[in-house]
Order: C-alpha cells, then sequence, then structure tokens
C-alpha cells in the first residue's frame, strides 16, 4: 500500500519521482495521489503533477493542473486530452468551483471527462458535461465517485457512474422526513405535531453527531447499537442501568444547542427505542452537513407544511405567497427586517436567501476582477515559475479571505451581519416559536433574533421604529380582551433595553388594547398587528402584509383605514384566491397589502394639507362658529354674575359647545375628500387567480404572481417609490497585499 513519504521539511512526489518543500497543499495533493492508487488503482504511468496546458491561445494565460489522470500511458506521452483533472487545495479553502478555477478552466480545456476537487477534509466529484464547456458552472454535475482505473473501459459502468448524483434531491429528503414521521405515528401513536417535534429532536442529534465527527462519519445505526453497547457496559460495570443511550445522545444535543432556546431543559426523546433505531436505519445513508441548505431546508419547510394542516395550518403562508412579498419589497444588505407573527420562519428565511444572494454574486464578481487585476500581466506565462505560483497563492489566499465573508459565524463578516443583527421574528406560541428557529437552521440562517412572545409587545430585539422593512402574515379574526394587561415583566424588560417602555395608568398595568391608537376603534388582531408593524417601521421603511379582504372595504373599519392612509402610503394591493389559504385551514379571502410609512417630509406635507383642507372648509362655517364663540363668551360673563341662574347658563353653555364640536367633526369629515385630493398618488391594484397553490396545497402551473412582481418592478423603479440604499461594496489590495471592504466611505481590513 502506498503511504506517503516525509522527512526533514521534504515530502516525495511519486510521480515526479523527487522531493518537494513541504506545503499544506503539497501534503494534501500526496495523500490524493495514496488514495488514487490504493483505491482507485490508478497506476503512476497515466498520472502527472503541476502539468501545464498548452491549449491556450496567444495572449490567454495556460493552466497548470494539480494532478491530471490520462485514458492511457499513449495519452500521456501524446498529451491528449485529460481523463481526469484533481485540484487540491488546504482545507482552510472551502470547495467552492469558481475558486477551483484553475481545475475547472484545466478540465475545460482538455475536455477531460471527470474534475476532482479535494481540501483534506472534503472531496467532490464532477462529471464533466462536454457539450456546454467552456467556463459554464452548469457543466459541472456532482456525482458521487469516479471510475477505477479498471473500469474506464466499460461504458456502461462510467455512463452509469455519470448519472449517479450525490446530493439527494428535495423530494427525496422530504419523503424521507415523512417515512420517518410514519414510524412515529404507527409504533408509538403520537399526534402529527408530537410526532414532528421527536422528528425535530432526531434530526439535531443526527447534526450534533456529524458536527463532533466533522462530518467523517455518518450517524448509523451500527454506529449507534456499537456505542449503546459500550454505554450498557459502563452502566453494568458501575452497578447501575443508566437512561437508553438514546436519551444520552439527546442530552448532549440539548447541551450543544442550549442558547438557541430549541428544547426545553427537561425534554427528552418520547418514543421507544426500536422507533428511534428505525428511523436511524432511514436517515443513515445521508450526511446532513454535507447537505445544501438549500434542499435540507426547503424540504424541511414543505414537511412543516404537510405535518401541520388543520390545527397549526394557519402558521404557515405558502412559498409562492412568501416568495412574491419578499420580491415586492426587495430586501437590501444592511437593511433590519422583523416578523412580529413568523410562524415556521418563511418570511424570516425567505429574506435573508434573497440578501444572502445578492451577497454571493457581489463576492463571485469581486473575486474574478481581483483575479484579473492579479493576474493583468498578458505575459503571464513567461515569467518564472515560481512567480508564477507565488501569484496563484496571493489569488488563493484571496478567495479563501472573501469565502469567509459569506461564512456567519465569522464574526465581521457580512453574512455574520446579515444573520446575527438584521433578522428578527417573535411569535406568541411556544413550539412554533421553537419551529421557527429549527427551519432557520435547516436553512442555514442565524436565528438567534427569533423570540417567543407576544409580538404586539416590545421584546429585546424587536421594538418601535428599528426596522427597514417588516413582512407578516397575522392571525386572523381573533379579537383581543379589553382587559388583558401588560405585565410587570414586560415594563421591566422594555426598560432594561434601552425600549420605550410601556407607561402605567393610575400605577396599575395598562391594557394591550391600550397601547394602540387603533384599539378604540377595533379589538380585532389583523388591525392592531397592521399598527403595530407600522409603529416597527422607521420611517420610510416599507411592509408587507397577508389581511383580510374585509379590512379594505367593511364600513364599519372606515375609520381603521382613515387611520392609516394618515401614517403611510399604500403602494400595491393584490387580491388572490380565496382557496390559497384552505389547505392551511382558513377560508377567509385575503389580499396581499403593502405600505410604506411616511418619510419626515410625508408626515410634514400630510400635515400641511390637511390643515389646507380643513381650513377650506371652516369658511363656510366661519359665520356661525363666529356668532357661537361669541355667544359663548357672554355666557362665560354671565356665569361669574352670582345673581343669574347658573343651571340655566351651564345647559346653554353645554349646548353650544357640543354645537361647536358638531362643527368642528364635520369640518374634519368634509375635509377627508380634499386632502385625498391634495395627496394624491396612484395605488396600483392587482388581481390574481393563480397564485401558484391549489387548494389541496400543491403547486400550480400558472402562478400569476411572478410576472406582477416583475411588472411592479419596473413600475416601483420608474415612480420612484422608495429609495434604494445598494450598499457600494467592493474590495481591494492594498500595501503588503491586504485585502479591504470599502463600502460606502468604510475601509475594513479583513483579517481572517
Amino acid at each position: 500500500m502506498l503511504e506517503v513519504k516525509r522527512e526533514k521539511g521534504k515530502i516525495y512526489s511519486h510521480i515526479r519521482e523527487r522531493w518537494l518543500v513541504e506545503t499544506p497543499e503539497e501534503l494534501v495533493r500526496q495523500q490524493f495521489v495514496c488514495l488514487l492508487v490504493n483505491y482507485f488503482e490508478y497506476p503512476f504511468s497515466v498520472m502527472r503533477e503541476e502539468y501545464k496546458t498548452d491549449h491556450s491561445g496567444r495572449g490567454v494565460r495556460s493552466t497548470r493542473a494539480d494532478i491530471v489522470i490520462f485514458k492511457s500511458v499513449e495519452d500521456k506521452e501524446k498529451n491528449h486530452n485529460a481523463y481526469v483533472v484533481i485540484e487540491c487545495k488546504p482545507e482552510t479553502v472551502k470547495i467552492m468551483l469558481d475558486d477551483f478555477y484553475q481545475g475547472t478552466e484545466y478540465a475545460g480545456k482538455t475536455r477531460a471527462q471527470f474534475l476532482i476537487l479535494h481540501n483534506s477534509k472534503e472531496t467532490n466529484y464532477y462529471s464533466v458535461n462536454l457539450d456546454i464547456i467552456p467556463n459554464n458552472d452548469d457543466a459541472f454535475k456532482q456525482i458521487t465517485t469516479i471510475p477505477k482505473f479498471s473500469e474506464i473501459g466499460d461504458a456502461k459502468k462510467v455512463e452509469e457512474i455519470k448519472n449517479k448524483a450525490k446530493a439527494f434531491t428535495r423530494k427525496e429528503f422530504t419523503d424521507l422526513l415523512l417515512a420517518c414521521h410514519n414510524i412515529i405515528r404507527n409504533n408509538d401513536k403520537l399526534s402529527p405535531e408530537a410526532a414532528f417535534d421527536e422528528i425535530s429532536k432526531i434530526l439535531f442529534i443526527k447534526i450534533n453527531y456529524e458536527r463532533l465527527e466533522q462530518g467523517k462519519m455518518i450517524f448509523s445505526l451500527a454506529e449507534y447499537l456499537r456505542r449503546k453497547g459500550i454505554s450498557e457496559e459502563s452502566d453494568r460495570i458501575n452497578y447501575r442501568k443508566g437512561p437508553p443511550y438514546m436519551q444520552t445522545l439527546f442530552g448532549q444535543t440539548k447541551e450543544h444547542f442550549h442558547e438557541d432556546q430549541l428544547f426545553e431543559e427537561n425534554d427528552k426523546i418520547n418514543i421507544r427505542e426500536n422507533s428511534f433505531e428505525a428511523i436511524l436505519k432511514k436517515l443513515e445513508i445521508y450526511n446532513l452537513s454535507d447537505t445544501s441548505d438549500d434542499i435540507k431546508g426547503i424540504a424541511f419547510e414543505e414537511f412543516l407544511g404537510k405535518t401541520f394542516r388543520g390545527e397549526l395550518g394557519q402558521f404557515f403562508t405558502p412559498r409562492s405567497v412568501v416568495d412574491f412579498m419578499v420580491e415586492i419589497l426587495e430586501p437590501e444588505e444592511g437593511e433590519i427586517l422583523c416578523d412580529p407573527t413568523c410562524g415556521s420562519g418563511g418570511f424570516l428565511i425567505k429574506s435573508f436567501d434573497y440578501i444572502r444572494h445578492n451577497i454571493e454574486q457581489n463576492i463571485k464578481a469581486e473575486k474574478k476582477r481581483l483575479r484579473q487585476a492579479i493576474e493583468a500581466d498578458d505575459n503571464f506565462d513567461s515569467i518564472p515559475e515560481e512567480e508564477q505560483i507565488a501569484t496563484q497563492l496571493k489569488v488563493e489566499n484571496m478567495h479563501a479571505k472573501l469565502n469567509q465573508e459569506l461564512n456567519h459565524l465569522a464574526e465581521g463578516s457580512r453574512m455574520f451581519h446579515l444573520s446575527h443583527q438584521c433578522i428578527f421574528g417573535t411569535d406568541a406560541n411556544p413550539r412554533m416559536a421553537r419551529v421557527s428557529k429549527m427551519n432557520m437552521i435547516m436553512h442555514g440562517v442565524g436565528h438567534g433574533g427569533v423570540y417567543h412572545h407576544d409580538g404586539l409587545l416590545n421584546i429585546h430585539g424587536v421594538y418601535e421604529e428599528r426596522f427597514d422593512v417588516i413582512l407578516t402574515n397575522p392571525p386572523f379574526g381573533a379579537r383581543i380582551d379589553k382587559h388583558l394587561r401588560i405585565t410587570d415583566q414586560e415594563i421591566v424588560d422594555a426598560k432594561d433595553f434601552g425600549q420605550k417602555h410601556y407607561k402605567k395608568d393610575d400605577d396599575t398595568n395598562k391594557t394591550v388594547l391600550g397601547v394602540f391608537d387603533t384599539g378604540s376603534m377595533s379589538a380585532l388582531t389583523e388591525v392592531l398587528f397592521m399598527e403595530r408593524c407600522l409603529r416597527l417601521l422607521k420611517k420610510g421603511g416599507r411592509m408587507g402584509l397577508v389581511l383580510p379582504e374585509g379590512v379594505l372595504n367593511i364600513t364599519h373599519l372606515q375609520k381603521v383605514r382613515e387611520y392609516f392612509e394618515g401614517k403611510a402610503k399604500i403602494i400595491l394591493i393584490c387580491s388572490i384566491p380565496q382557496d390559497v389559504f384552505v389547505a392551511a385551514g382558513a377560508t377567509v379571502k385575503a389580499s396581499l397589502v403593502f405600505f410604506k410609512r411616511f418619510t419626515q417630509e410625508e408626515e410634514e406635507q400630510y400635515a400641511a394639507v390637511t390643515r389646507r383642507a380643513r381650513e377650506e372648509v371652516r369658511i363656510s362655517y366661519e359665520g356661525e362658529i363666529f356668532e357661537l364663540t361669541s355667544e359663548l363668551s357672554m355666557l362665560n360673563e354671565k356665569a361669574k354674575d352670582k345673581s343669574r341662574d347658573k343651571a340655566e347658563i351651564r345647559m346653554k353653555i353645554r349646548e353650544i359647545t357640543k354645537r361647536l364640536a358638531t362643527i368642528e367633526n364635520a369640518i374634519i369629515e368634509k375635509a377627508k375628500p380634499l386632502v385625498k385630493e391634495y395627496f394624491d398618488y396612484e395605488i396600483p391594484i392587482a388581481m390574481v387567480e393563480d397564485a401558484g397553490i391549489t387548494s389541496t396545497g400543491a403547486k400550480s402551473t400558472n402562478n400569476q404572481l411572478t410576472p406582477l412582481q416583475k411588472e411592479f418592478k419596473e413600475y416601483r423603479a420608474s415612480n420612484q417609490l422608495w429609495q434604494e440604499n445598494h450598499s457600494n461594496i467592493f474590495y481591494a489590495i492594498k500595501e503588503n497585499g491586504k485585502l479591504y471592504r470599502l463600502s460606502n466611505g468604510e475601509e475594513v481590513e479583513l483579517k481572517w
């Protein structure tokens, strides 16, 4: 068996048959050569290292591959196209296709059939679609392995390997979770919600186990039984019988996720051990740590929707609606977002993904720009090999630093800021607050800003005038009890976090309804949450809400509508079919309503036109008002005369005061049409017959929200509905090769 040979800072290359300086990258390469020989059975005679292609045109930089495998010795001697190209990096370089550009370029130029990217901890195998290369990431499909040397001549076997994709699909993962769910339903007779809780515990045990093993060992039934046996042997030695080993594993998992508040302190696994083992058997072929957040997260979300239909279906907004609402409001990097009734976390996750995608695109463009700047010399191939290698190392170091910008655990990175300081949510239902956190973990989103708390009240990071964007689907139809009071603890919490705290009336706790201006108009939850969202927004902030259509047209809510017309602009109303929420157990016809809170300038403008309109109406009442106020003044003087009948005077004063109040109300009412005329703006209204989901919860084929979103984006831009704050972020390499992030006049050195 071939082994790596190392001594005195040197490492032996079996392919080149000479000793080399040992670098981290060289060690990785020689270890992988041993794997190619020992497992894949490739002889040295068909391999080359540091192989430089001659396929470049004049003025185009040639590409150097770490390891190249040819189909035969003859192909190698004649410099024919490569069969497999291998690119090796130290473990600090995360595997991303655009960072392994040398390998992808070489694979494209030589029309290789396979590409391997390796960084000592991780190995990705790709089949290459020769019809769409070069320079197209879609040409590289990740697969489970490459052919062994003895299999090269077996065309059927090679084709089978090419078609065996590595990553399991979203549907496979959803079906897997449902199968695990059914094991619990059948064996343990738990409700769908309780069964979901147990599945979640096991998933997080698996995630924690893979984390501890650094992905090297998938959590399998065999491994569980082996460790269970060790545990039982230990129990016998200590003359006691401990809890089942699954409880020990869950205890370790609870400890790891303690700060995330996913589980209660006294939580335990509440299914039979044979059910636990049956689920492990289902899960063991998958490595969740190696599964993309997109596949894992969306599958988990679909599983949630199928599990919670009925009793808790209200907590799930269809994905097509969520996608549309986020696309309409276009959240940007640096903006702070909130969902005060976050349910399963759909709006928060989609907003995060939307911003993350834009950050990734920016990073990708910056990598390309900086790399081109570093390798700008047209005569790159003619410079000494040592300088070429030094330049390539500089590019790799730069790419590694830029990759850290995408790491939500790297403090100071752009993704860290997005994950830890920009995403907030609350939910009054403890199970849903926990589900939201779990869902966000599955999607690779930070979740520290999600709280179990009444969304109508301030808590921790969720308080008034803090947010740029609000997206929510508030509860419909329920009423807030007029006697429901804010507790002493909630008042203290608000003070402790430096927020605008709730004052007390006569030293007694204030009612929740009393906090809101609209509380005297309606106790409906949707009305109060409309005001709550408006209060949470900064001036000029924007929000999108799913609302019952009654809010828009029922007569007795006219005052509520007028209240919001005086605080925010309606930027879009989209009526959606009634059957959109049928699968979630709701029957109310809803609309998607989007607002932009007034800016300071708009507030002043609205106040000015309101005064103007009322003064214009007041002119027609001036004579009567003058007569009444004159008479009132005279009566007040008479009331000072002790000889007069005070009762009769007081009665007349009350009558005149009441008439003046009636006139003032009339002025206000008659001025309203004028206010709308003077503060006039266009309100786009749309009605769609297909919102991307059927009454059974299935995805429909003609989602009309998609073209509407594109149409609105053009309308929004042409009418400048809000000021875009696109962060002008780019990067520069300065003195001593240091890399800096430059953003809106700020300069930050990337030190990771």
